[in-house]
């Protein structure tokens, strides 16, 4: 679905593949264990990569300076608030998994 978002003409807050296991209703739903839990689900689409790897390719997807540009102006102006608080939490918590993915940790 996100490869589809750039073709649509109007998008919504329920069109965002949002990276949770459940759908969000607001961006205060849009937690660091949720994200997480997603994206260290067995059930994750692409499992197959190292967890790190996945966060990367989040990061790349809900960068501010990218979403902001070409995401953003298509999102439906009852939606627009909402949709760019929930992006910039999804980043935030994005970027605090892959801080703690870097810290090593060591078990005596």
């Amino acid at each position: 679905l996100w490869e589809k978002l750039p073709e649509y003409t109007e998008l919504r807050w329920d069109i965002f593949p949002w990276p949770m296991l459940n759908k969000p209703l607001s961006p205060e739903d849009i937690t660091y264990a949720a994200v997480d839990a997603y994206l260290s689900s067995p059930y994750h689409p692409e499992k197959e990569k190292q967890q790190k790897d996945r966060i990367k390719e989040q990061i790349r997807k809900w960068h501010p300076d990218r979403f902001e540009t070409k995401l953003l102006p298509k999102v439906i102006e009852e939606d627009k608030v909402r949709v760019k608080e929930g992006a910039g939490s999804v980043a935030r918590n994005l970027n605090d998994l892959l801080t703690k993915s870097n810290i090593p940790t060591f078990f005596n």
